[in-house]
């Protein structure tokens, strides 16, 4: 690993060192830059490789220098043959001048005298323009206090004194409209700036340097090399400043500079709240944003030149207040907007725009650390429009799926499946084809599916000026979201839907089995994207496990709840004729029928992982049991003969039976028919007629009849006593009838005694 780092850094400053020698000098500094942001001590390494390269030139410039030695010998020998001759020339030249001069004089001191006749018209006119502001001025100061004082006695002059004050507000009421002018149509012009200085810093991401102070590159689209070399535009190309100064000196000389100062900062306050001012619909469109954006930097752009350009119009503590006043609202702003944004490209549009928008405005001198705190929250905002849209596409996926093994005919086939997951079955891999995968289409789907939120989420931490450490924390926070949150729920809300049967649920819980094992890839392709090693930092774990175990455990609480529920409605087929004489000698039709279904359900729940299998099929066992129980003991039920007892207790055979077949595999001795012991002696206590063996053994522990609660056969009994002589279960022993119920009265006497017993 070392030696893979040390080969990178030895590459990358190979590339840093052509890019020094071939590029301007004015990209050293980022470059440069990029050393010291690189590897701990990687700087140390790069000026030992930057000391070689210098000694590597200085050896090839003294090669080069021995080479054309000699040449240069030559050459300073051809040209001492040649002095003598151009000194003569010279002399030649001299003499040439000389006499052109003498001839020329005349012609040179008329294109003098043009040029000096130019100059002063020149002045002249510009005199003439400037004379209604600053030399009117200075004209007027001399009037009132030189020239008039002294010949104040004539009438013209009084007449001039007077109108001297009121000439001074003209002039300072004309350059107030100017600058009213100005500061109209610099909220058009502010737009312009900050569209220029927004695109200038654009084209530098996803590592923007600050702009100096003043340039605004006029750059086209990033990539097209050709506007690479066009004019650099300063905010004063963009806007006439004039207007400002102009006022600005003309209040100054007039000693009435903090009235301007005065009210220029207090309109520039309130175009900042204008500016400040988003539409309405500003959310809906990346445009939107842009314009907001562009209008709020070409505002602190035009106040930073004018905080540069003139001497205390505006000072630092002003734009500085101006802006923690603005940088307060822009951030209420994208707080508000962006929480009604439900669409991921768009927030990711907004991300990329404030990046820009902060680095534009640091490089002015603003300070923007609030700007990406805010991105924290648009990035938790981001993720949930992500999160949203993973939840319909889990969704869809979920509902294309068709809960069966995937079926691969050839080994393209194969490849194509564990291209996009990670699946490894030595058993599998060595069957023939055709073959099938045990989990369904669903399970690449979805791993597909996380990997993309992962990268998705990633493009949000670039050009953050975060590490990569927090980096793979953020992507790792995500992606839990993902798991625990959006599939998670996916998984909880498709289980419970009423068109997944059993075979579907045993075909979810084989599905969430792997997905669970494929946590760990997802874990490893975090690390390869943000190259942060787990054992390096305190990174944090997937959770990818519990939420798969947890579908897991839902899906197999609803196996058992279906399965309980298909067993209710065979029972409520069950019709029996509860005053038959005597049984017909076969088990009831709809019995044999859900003991087939049992069996055929069975079979699907080998596939099942672990001891699932086994608890389904002793949780049918004993639903089935409580159920033919409280078949028995149904107070709507008033009278059982015993020939419909005999038949009940055929019916439990059938039960017992299947039981003992080993439906599921993995069952010790009996234990699956022990699900039916209740029923069993509670039938061969009134088959047999057992009551004398059942009130003798009561309450020891080896009694024959100890599942036999005495309120359940006292239930049972009642409904057989001969209470309209209908169906009596003694129709045989008519000459014993008496002696018979005297029997009956005596046990459900006793039984009676025992049930009061428990309950006090």
């Amino acid at each position: 690993m070392a030696e893979n780092e040390t080969l990178e850094c030895i590459t990358e400053h190979e590339r840093i060192l052509q890019e020094i020698e071939s590029t301007d000098t004015a990209c050293v500094g980022p470059t440069l830059r990029s050393i010291y942001d690189d590897q701990p001590n990687a700087h140390v390494r790069f000026m030992e490789k930057l000391d070689a390269r210098i000694r590597n030139h200085d050896r090839e410039i003294e090669k080069m220098c021995n080479f054309h030695h000699q040449g240069f010998v030559d050459a300073i020998t051809e040209l001492l043959k040649v002095r003598a001759d151009a000194e003569k020339l010279m002399g030649q030249v001299t003499d040439t001048n000389r006499r052109l001069q003498e001839a020329g004089r005349e012609v040179t001191a008329q294109t003098e005298e043009v040029i000096r006749c130019r100059i002063q018209q020149r002045n002249m006119a510009t005199t003439v323009e400037k004379l209604q502001y600053y030399a009117a001025l200075k004209t007027m100061e001399q009037l009132e206090n030189v020239y008039i004082p002294r010949v104040s006695q004539h009438r013209f002059c009084q007449i001039m004194a007077e109108n001297l004050p009121r000439l001074r507000e003209d002039i300072k009421e004309i350059s107030m409209s100017d600058l009213k002018d100005f500061l109209e149509s610099i909220r058009k012009h502010s737009d312009k700036v900050g569209e220029t200085a927004m695109r200038q810093v654009g084209g530098m991401t996803p590592t923007p340097t600050p702009p100096p102070y003043g340039p605004l590159h006029k750059a086209g689209d990033a990539g097209e090399e050709d506007e690479a070399d066009e004019e650099i535009l300063t905010a004063q190309d963009l806007v006439d400043f004039s207007p400002v100064y102009r006022c600005l000196h003309i209040y100054t000389v007039l000693g009435d500079r903090e009235t301007f100062e005065n009210y220029y900062r207090k309109q520039r306050k309130k175009q900042a709240r204008l500016v400040l001012q988003p539409q309405a619909n500003m959310h809906e469109t990346v445009e939107g944003y842009r314009r907001y954006f562009n209008q709020i930097v070409g505002f602190f752009v035009v106040e930073d030149h004018i905080l540069h350009a003139t001497r205390g119009l505006v000072t630092r503590a002003f734009t500085d207040e101006l802006w923690n006043m603005a940088l307060s609202k822009i951030i209420a702003v994208l707080r508000t907007h962006s929480s009604y944004c439900d669409d991921p490209d768009l927030v990711l549009e907004l991300k990329n725009l404030i990046v820009i928008f902060a680095d534009t405005l640091q490089g002015y001198g603003f300070p923007v650390n609030r700007l990406f705190d805010l991105l924290f929250e648009v990035r938790d905002q981001y993720n949930e429009t992500l999160l949203k849209k993973w939840a319909l596409v889990f969704r869809w996926i979920f509902e294309l799926d068709n809960y069966s093994p995937i079926p691969v005919e050839t080994e393209e086939e194969y490849k194509l499946v564990v291209s996009r997951f990670p699946f490894h079955d030595a058993e599998i891999e060595k069957q023939d084809f055709p073959k099938k995968l045990p989990m369904s289409q669903s399970v690449p789907q979805i791993y597909t599916q996380v990997k993309e939120f992962i990268y998705a989420s990633l493009k949000f931490s670039e050009s953050l000026h975060r590490s990569s450490t927090e980096i793979d924390d953020m992507l790792r926070k995500s992606t839990n979201l993902l798991l625990t949150r959006t599939l998670s729920s996916c998984l909880q809300n498709l289980i419970k839907k009423p068109h997944i049967g059993l075979t579907e649920l045993v075909q979810i819980i084989i599905n969430t089995t792997h997905l669970e094992q494929a946590c760990r890839y997802l874990e490893e392709f975090i690390t390869n994207i943000t190259n942060v090693s787990p054992e390096t930092v305190h990174t944090t774990r997937l959770y990818g496990l519990s939420t798969f175990k947890d579908a897991r455990h839902a899906a197999e609480g609803e196996i058992y709840t279906k399965l309980n529920q298909k067993i209710d409605e065979f029972i409520q087929l069950a019709d029996y004729e509860w005053g038959m004489a005597e049984s017909d000698g076969r088990a009831s039709g709809y019995l044999m029928d859900l003991i087939n279904f049992l069996r055929s359900t069975f079979q699907v729940f080998t596939h099942l992982p672990g001891k699932v299998a086994q608890t389904a099929c002793m949780s049918a066992c004993k639903h089935l049991s409580t159920s033919l129980m409280q078949m028995l003991l149904d107070t709507e039920l008033k009278q059982i003969s015993m020939g419909a007892i005999q038949q009940f207790n055929l019916d439990v055979i059938q039960c017992e039976l299947f039981a003992s077949s080993e439906p599921v595999p993995g069952f010790q001795g009996d234990t699956l028919q022990l699900a039916f012991i209740d029923l069993r002696q509670l039938l061969d206590l009134f088959m047999v007629w057992d009551w004398s063996t059942y009130l003798a053994d009561y309450g020891q522990p080896t009694s024959k009849y100890l599942r036999v609660n005495p309120a359940t056969a006292l239930a049972l009994l009642e409904k057989m006593k001969d209470t309209s002589k209908k169906n009596n279960i003694f129709s045989g022993f008519r000459k014993n009838d008496r002696d018979k119920q005297k029997l009956i009265e005596t046990v459900v006497k006793q039984l009676r005694s025992l049930v009061n017993g428990m309950s006090s």
